[in-house]
């Protein structure tokens, strides 16, 4: 297969190698009730940190994406754009996470932080998967070269600001163990949509990670399309999940309103897998409900 070492291939099909345990006694109709850095939601499914939309699509699919996640009372995750990009997604009322690259010219990254600080974002995140090109060579973004990220670099921007820090493209406890040395609040467990083949499927090494994290907030994107998926990663011990490419096609189909309804209709999946399996509200996610085949 040409394909063989794709990773979103391999995450799908881990993802669909997970099968449920049904528990119907003493089940009722779940909640789905949200809380992140102190605010509340409707759900822990949340737009994924799509980057430039209003470049790579079309004139206010940025916008788009922020008022469906708003109408669902979701949270919105973006990523790289223009600071008038990100101004006019806040704008939107939608509470946002703007993720920003690993740039080699670290002021950018501190001037990203205080620009979300004044827009009074709810959190920041460092993409410490995006320094290395195809060739494994320094990345350039928009014509700005990227750096791996130094712990202590880490530490020094998780003490400069309020905000809660993310870091995003973890897959191993080597990663999760020095994030949470530097003080991170939050990792999102992410190959980066196939940045490198064969990689870990984020599911894969979800469990131990959330063993080490012991309560810091994991999220998990790759191939979580739907309310189930994000039910098995849920019971395996994210804090929530990301869909990306789903809502790009839900926004050139129908806008906002179809960002909003795809956002609710995986809610309405997961509040079903919960009700199935016992799992009455997120703080009584079980991971022994889940077997793989």
């Amino acid at each position: 297969m040409a394909d063989i070492g794709n990773s979103n291939r391999i995450a799908r099909e881990y993802i669909d190698s997970l099968r449920i345990e049904t528990r119907y006694l003493d089940s009722t109709n779940p909640t789905l009730d949200f809380e992140l850095y102190g605010e509340r939601f409707s759900s822990p499914i949340m737009t994924a940190a799509l980057s430039h939309l209003d470049h790579m699509m079309f004139p206010g699919a940025g916008e788009a994406l922020a008022l469906g996640a708003k109408a669902a009372n979701a949270v919105l995750w973006y990523g790289m754009a223009p600071d008038e990009e990100i101004e006019r997604l806040a704008a939107t009322g939608a509470r946002m996470i703007e993720i920003i690259k690993p740039y080699t010219d670290r002021d950018k990254i501190y001037a990203k932080i205080e620009h979300a600080e004044k827009l009074g974002l709810l959190a920041v995140g460092i993409d410490i998967d995006h320094p290395f090109g195809p060739d494994g060579s320094p990345d350039i973004c928009d014509g700005e070269e990227m750096t791996a990220m130094r712990t202590s670099e880490l530490e020094a921007v998780c003490k400069a600001t309020k905000l809660p820090v993310i870091i995003k493209g973890v897959l191993s406890l080597h990663d999760a163990d020095r994030g949470l040395a530097a003080g991170v609040r939050g990792m999102v467990l992410s190959h980066h949509n196939n940045r490198i083949e064969y990689a870990v499927p984020p599911l894969a090494v979800l469990p131990e990670i959330a063993a080490m994290a012991k309560g810091t907030p994991l999220f998990v994107d790759c191939e979580i399309k739907t309310g189930m998926d994000a039910f098995k990663a849920l019971a395996l011990g994210a804090k929530g999940v990301c869909i990306g490419r789903p809502l790009m096609t839900a926004i050139k189909q129908g806008g906002a309103d179809a960002v909003r309804d795809y956002l609710l209709k995986a809610n309405g999946e997961l509040g079903k897998a919960m009700a199935f399996t016992g799992c009455t509200d997120l703080g009584k996610m079980d991971p022994t409900v889940i077997r793989r085949i």
